[in-house]
């Protein structure tokens, strides 16, 4: 048993901070959570443009930090980092790129520390982290600073701040 260094609650050892709620990481630090209800979800995407273009850059939509995925006949999963509080991403990091912010305690990408290796890619054992080519960088979900886009434009409800 380990200690969840959010809200001091004991949890088993490598469970994910959402302790199967799928609650992401911003916890009691924060007044905030994001909620992921699959149940809500039509498959419509809306959370992974909104979540694009909240990572643009120069006007170009980046790549989403969370993925929807069909689970059955007329049923979707959203697919986002748990934000774990023993997260395997950040430490396999061989130069401590992978840090938790204190502000709304998700696990962000220092992208000026980060070599590029991957290893938190294959380290992550829910398959949420992805790396980009294109940039040599893992991306992942780091709440928007706070305020997830994927949550606030959801039309169903599937994904809720608070």
């Amino acid at each position: 048993m380990s200690v969840n260094p959010v809200n001091k609650s004991p949890q088993a050892s490598g469970s994910p901070l959402s302790s199967g709620r799928f609650e992401h990481g911003l916890g009691r630090q924060a007044a905030r959570s994001l909620l992921v209800r699959p149940r809500n979800c039509v498959g419509c995407k809306t959370c992974e443009v909104a979540c694009s273009f909240a990572h643009s850059i120069a006007g170009r939509p980046g790549r989403s930090r969370i993925r929807v995925h069909p689970a059955g006949a007329s049923r979707y999963m959203q697919i986002t980092c748990l934000q774990c509080a023993n997260a395997a991403c950040a430490k396999v990091c061989p130069t401590q790129a992978l840090q938790r912010s204190a502000r709304t305690s998700a696990i962000e990408v220092d992208a000026l520390r980060c070599v590029g290796c991957g290893l938190c890619e294959t380290a992550c054992p829910f398959g949420h982290m992805h790396f980009d080519p294109g940039v040599c960088q893992p991306i992942k979900c780091d709440l928007c600073g706070g305020q997830p886009a994927c949550a606030m434009f959801c039309p169903h409800q599937a994904l809720e701040l608070r």
